[in-house]
């Protein structure tokens, strides 16, 4: 096979990635147009945006500190249980402070690319799955490149509620958005068994994992605290644009139909899907900071002219190409991180930069949603949004330019 490189329980770590990410991939598109239905404005529509992404801070946070010492198979269970339990509380009720609690609850994902507290634990438990360490940035981009397939697929779905208002005559679009709910929340059942059949080895063992207040060595704060400390400017940039967000601007500025949105965003998930593995072998060659920047940039300037695209087709031409380069620091972030810090440091290490990203993103749909209802006609979310983001790639280069893995190091 091709992934013999793989052990078992890496494999059963992909199959839940595929699983969650489908799910997502949907719901991403159709919940804030879901709310919008149901007659919330806009600001309010970003406030459940924003609850999703403080539920991320919070139980990543959680994942961080106490997923070594609760046992990372039980924390994940604990989480897909938690997520069927968010799609169940969206299918049974439209009462606007449940599905705030939902949100809070939930492991709901609507930015279009994971960052939530499963992939702190995953992230770190990853390189143990590698026979072979020369793999690991093979393993991330595969890890993600399944994960995004499988959101396309996702996103193709969300599309089912125009072909039911069409079989079922009296359906309205409310009804038709309601089944998606309910394949959230079995795929949560789903995910759940899926992590009961993880073994003990991908746990740490006990004579190794650290009291919360040294999870750190000093240098490994002083290198965790900048990464922290710059994703959280690219992932506050981010949450201006996350695909809820862009699935709602298109919706609103060029009437783009469930339909259309799911064959758009679908076709960017497998844009970006190839891109990882064309990362991997990128940083295999230029190393993983100088993949990082150099491909970003670019994307971030396409970001930009999103916004300011006359028509719908040179808006999806410039997003499309944007998405064909913007997540390929995706992979190459996460094998960065647990690189350039010991075995034991890699669960938290991931899970305070992942922390930092929540944090700052959670912050960023509530203020699009007062851009949005101020200046509809604009373009501000894009333009902030990608002037942020060529702002934390400029210093990322200038600050982590020197610092190489071991095995970037040894190669080179």
């Amino acid at each position: 096979m091709l992934i013999d490189w793989l052990s078992t329980d890496g494999k059963l770590i992909l199959y839940a990635r595929i699983i969650r990410s489908f799910a997502y991939g949907f719901l991403s598109i159709v919940l804030a147009i879901y709310l919008k239905l149901l007659g919330f404005n806009d600001i309010l529509i970003g406030i459940v945006l924003t609850a999703t992404l403080v539920n991320s801070v919070i139980f990543t946070l959680i994942a961080s500190f106490y997923a070594d010492r609760i046992g990372r198979r039980k924390t994940l269970i604990i989480y897909g249980a938690l997520m069927s339990i968010a799609g169940a509380i969206f299918l049974a009720t439209d009462n606007y402070f449940a599905l705030i609690a939902a949100a809070l609850i939930g492991t709901i994902n609507v930015t279009g690319s994971e960052t939530g507290a499963f992939l702190s634990i995953e992230q770190a438990l990853l390189p143990q799955t590698v026979k072979d360490s020369r793999k690991r940035n093979t393993m991330f981009a595969l890890y993600n490149m399944a994960g995004t397939f499988a959101m396309s697929a996702g996103i193709l779905l969300s599309g089912l509620p125009t072909v039911l208002q069409e079989h079922y005559d009296g359906m309205d679009q409310i009804e038709s958005i309601k089944p998606l709910f309910l394949l959230y929340s079995a795929l949560g059942i789903g995910v759940i068994a899926i992590y009961f059949m993880l073994s003990k080895k991908i746990e740490v063992s006990g004579d190794i994992v650290k009291p919360v207040t040294q999870t750190l060595s000093p240098q490994s704060k002083q290198i965790v605290g900048k990464l922290s400390g710059l994703f959280a400017v690219d992932s506050f940039a981010g949450g201006f644009v996350i695909q809820s967000i862009v699935s709602f601007w298109f919706f609103t500025k060029f009437g783009v139909d469930l339909a259309a949105l799911s064959l758009i965003f679908s076709v960017a998930g497998v844009l970006t899907a190839f891109s990882f593995l064309a990362a991997a072998k990128i940083a295999d060659r230029i190393g993983l900071v100088n993949t990082m920047v150099f491909t970003h940039i670019p994307s971030n300037v396409l970001l930009i002219l999103v916004g300011f695209a006359p028509s719908l087709p040179l808006a999806i031409a410039f997003y499309l190409t944007r998405m064909a380069l913007s997540q390929m620091d995706v992979p190459t972030r996460q094998a960065y991180i647990v690189a350039v810090v010991s075995e034991e440091e890699r669960t938290p290490a991931a899970g305070i930069t992942n922390i930092s990203r929540n944090i700052s993103q959670a912050v960023s749909p509530s203020l699009t949603g007062y851009i949005l209802q101020a200046l509809p006609a604009l373009s501000a979310p894009f333009v902030v949004g990608g002037a942020l983001k060529i702002a934390y790639d400029i210093a990322l280069y200038l600050n982590f330019r020197k610092i190489s893995p071991t095995e970037e190091e040894k190669s080179g």
